[in-house]
């Protein structure tokens, strides 16, 4: 049986004056249908530019220059815009981190949802309501006839949130890539949001791609994690195994960094330094700069990423035998 999504020795770069910048460097991952995967890093890390090649929304100059991207067994990155946009918003939907950015202003809700149905299902106008008002009620919004006619703004930052991800579930999607979906939100609705895709991709059995910073989100809702580092896979493996037994000392750092892993009052454990600019990625282990472990071996060879002991762990690290 095939994956719902595969992906393949995936490049993206950038054609700038100065030169091809490199963003994402041939990475690899697979989804089923039903699973969770969480892709971590820190922000420059390469994760929402993986989302928006996976729909093939990279805007100029940037361009997928190697790699497949395989979605339902279709080359993704093959297909002209047209049958690009008949999958896009359809069968993959996206969410977005700040929902104000993502609705428009000037619409009410029932409007934007509608249109949305309209525009990729052969469906009546009263039909798409029923549909519009069927989606908010799955993502529990109370009073949904009420919200269908009001405007962004005289809803709250979690309750647009709702009606984004009901907008994302409008034509039944396959996979949802959600980039940072709760940044913008208090750490109580948070949780909500987070709970609320979890129920749907297990109801729904969709695929759910969460790409994030925040490795505590990811341990309580994904089945696999990869951890990203200027533009590559550095560890990539069961949730459960890379949070309980990180190998790679990137995502050491990371799980370290969390605020409940200290003791309360202690400072806050910290990676020393900052992800490098992609005009000045390190030779060898982009990592090694920041790495408390380094060699010589790392600041000249770029280590592969390789089985580690644990079945299904990669790790990309000279330093671990």
């Amino acid at each position: 049986m095939s994956h719902l999504l595969e992906v393949k020795d995936l490049e993206v770069n950038f054609a700038l004056w100065s030169g091809e910048l490199t963003a994402i460097d041939g990475i690899s991952f697979s989804l089923d249908r039903g699973e969770r995967l969480g892709i971590v890093g820190e922000s420059g890390a390469g994760k929402s530019v993986t989302g928006f090649a996976i729909i093939n929304l990279i805007s100029r100059p940037g361009y997928i220059s190697g790699g497949k991207i395989l979605f339902e067994d279709q080359e993704l990155n093959r297909l002209p815009e047209d049958e690009m946009r008949a999958i896009r918003g359809n069968r993959i939907s996206m969410i977005f981190q700040d929902p104000m950015m993502t609705l428009n202003p000037v619409l009410t809700i029932a409007t934007q949802m509608t249109e949305t149905v309209l525009a990729h299902e052969d469906v009546s106008k009263a039909e798409a309501m029923d549909i519009a008002l069927e989606k908010l009620k799955k993502v529990h919004i109370p009073s949904p006839e009420k919200r269908l006619q009001q405007y962004p703004h005289e809803c709250s930052g979690g309750m647009r949130q709702r009606i984004v991800i009901a907008i994302a579930l409008l034509t039944n999607p396959g996979l949802i890539i959600a980039d940072e979906p709760t940044t913008a939100l208090d750490v109580t609705i948070q949780a909500e949001i987070m709970d609320l895709l979890l129920e749907l991709c297990e109801s729904e059995k969709m695929g759910l791609i969460l790409i994030t910073h925040d490795l505590g989100v990811v341990s309580q809702i994904t089945e696999k994690i990869v951890v990203m580092y200027a533009g590559k896979i550095v560890e990539s493996g069961s949730t459960t195994s890379v949070v309980q037994n990180p190998q790679h000392p990137y995502t050491q750092g990371l799980i370290k960094a969390l605020p409940g892993i200290i003791p309360p009052g202690s400072r806050l454990n910290q990676i020393p330094g900052m992800m490098p600019n992609l005009t000045e990625i390190p030779r060898g282990c982009a990592f090694h700069p920041r790495c408390t472990i380094s060699d010589t071996i790392c600041s000249t060879d770029v280590p592969a990423l390789i089985s580690k002991e644990q079945q299904g762990r990669l790790v990309a690290c000279h330093m671990i035998k």
